[in-house]
């Protein structure tokens, strides 16, 4: 006797794809969570001109933290942190629409020029941040 065979074909079960992609789904929705929101980079852009408008009054801290100021082109003076608000405000009582441009070495802590930038907008003082031009690379 010949044994007939049925051909059955293959199938394909959906039920393990859809246990997979779920499987996937719930561990981007947990590791998504997990990611810090904070973590985004940001290139700092560089300017290629300077701007033309002389500020007036120069506040220049160094790498060692000590305060200069000048006015015009007088000579920089040192002055004591606590001193830095009441020359800025007698400069301002002498000329009105002062600028005041912040010349801080790179290695100058962030919260040094914060300190500066918080006086200034305490007294409504227009600042500019100054920095070196590019350098040139051929």
């Amino acid at each position: 006797m010949l044994k007939r065979r049925n051909k059955i074909s293959p199938q394909f079960s959906m039920a393990s794809m859809t246990d997979v992609i779920f499987l996937l789904l719930i561990f981007f929705m947990i590791t998504s969570t997990v990611v810090s929101p904070n973590a985004i980079k940001v290139l700092l852009p560089q300017g290629k001109q300077q701007t033309s408008a002389k500020p007036l009054t120069r506040v220049i801290i160094d790498k060692a933290l000590n305060y200069y100021v000048a006015f015009g082109n007088d000579k920089e003076e040192a002055v004591q942190e606590e001193q830095l608000a009441s020359f800025l405000q007698r400069v301002a009582d002498r000329e009105p629409e002062m600028y005041v441009a912040l010349y801080a070495d790179e290695s100058v802590p962030y919260r040094e020029i914060v300190k500066v930038l918080n006086i200034a907008n305490e007294n409504q003082f227009k600042m500019v941040l100054a920095t070196r031009p590019p350098e040139n690379r051929k």
